[in-house]
């Protein structure tokens, strides 16, 4: 793997733990999530406009997409509302992967090596280990992963009648505008306008900005080292929550993610 792809990839691992870290952090995920994404739909617009265009084709994923993405939004700020970053993040972000390769064992997306079983069981052995104490945060991180995987499985089609950066742009679009007109509607639009600030702000940029550098690592080097580096964000998150959010992370918290992390890496090498 070239030195500037994993660069590229440990930046983009950096960033998505950062965000995480910026919303779980937050007095109220669930607005402090709306107005990210707001910032993010208002910010990258342009960008969006100039990096490429949409064939018609993309449309029914696009729609889908969006979809999967504002279940995501929701369900990942209201597990932050009930839990630890140190102990959803690793769930969310580690179980994802593992859902697709379970589609793929159902016949949904490719050929499964033993590296990816093994991977597998060592991911779902960390995710026990991070939940104790957490439950229901961590039922709420395991549907935030569904979405994921659901998403992933979605764009993976759908990216091949769209150029990714307008492609990103019209999934977040309506499901900025349904977070925020359903935290307006669940909590006043004054609680969504309060979460305008420094945090929300960096947080909103952090999103689009790490996607983008995952996608320039991967004109550099193939997808599977680039997923593998990317998930360093699990443990990343876990030291930000112990160290900077000041959350009880023990030995087994941290032994779990480590797990989640390596299984991660498993699947995406295998």
């Amino acid at each position: 793997m070239p030195t500037t792809a994993f660069l590229l990839a440990l930046g983009a691992a950096v960033l998505h733990a950062t965000w995480n870290l910026l919303l779980a952090g937050a007095p109220d995920p669930r607005a402090a999530t709306a107005a990210a994404l707001a910032t993010a739909l208002v910010v990258f617009a342009p960008v969006a406009a100039l990096a490429g265009g949409v064939d018609g084709a993309a449309i029914p994923y696009v729609v889908a997409s969006a979809a999967l993405e504002t279940a995501y939004f929701l369900l990942l700020s209201a597990a932050y509302r009930s839990g630890d970053l140190s102990a959803v993040y690793p769930v969310a972000r580690g179980a994802a992967p593992v859902l697709v390769l379970l589609a793929g064992i159902a016949g949904l997306g490719g050929q499964v090596g033993a590296l990816q079983v093994l991977g597998v069981v060592l991911a779902g052995t960390g995710v026990v280990a991070v939940q104790r104490g957490h439950e229901t945060a961590i039922v709420l991180a395991l549907a935030t992963a569904a979405t994921i995987a659901g998403y992933t499985l979605v764009d993976h089609a759908g990216l091949r009648h769209a150029d990714p950066l307008p492609y990103l742009w019209l999934v977040t679009a309506p499901s900025a505008v349904l977070t925020v007109a359903l935290t307006a509607r669940e909590q006043g639009a004054p609680a969504v306008v309060a979460a305008f600030t420094p945090r929300t702000v960096v947080a909103g940029l952090a999103t689009f900005a790490a996607y983008g550098l995952v996608l320039a690592a991967l004109q550099r080097a193939p997808a599977a080292p680039v997923a593998a580096v990317r998930e360093t964000s699990i443990v990343l998150a876990v030291a930000a929550g112990a160290l900077l959010l000041h959350e009880p992370v023990g030995r087994l918290r941290w032994a779990g993610a480590i797990a989640v992390t390596g299984g991660v890496a498993l699947v995406a090498l295998g």
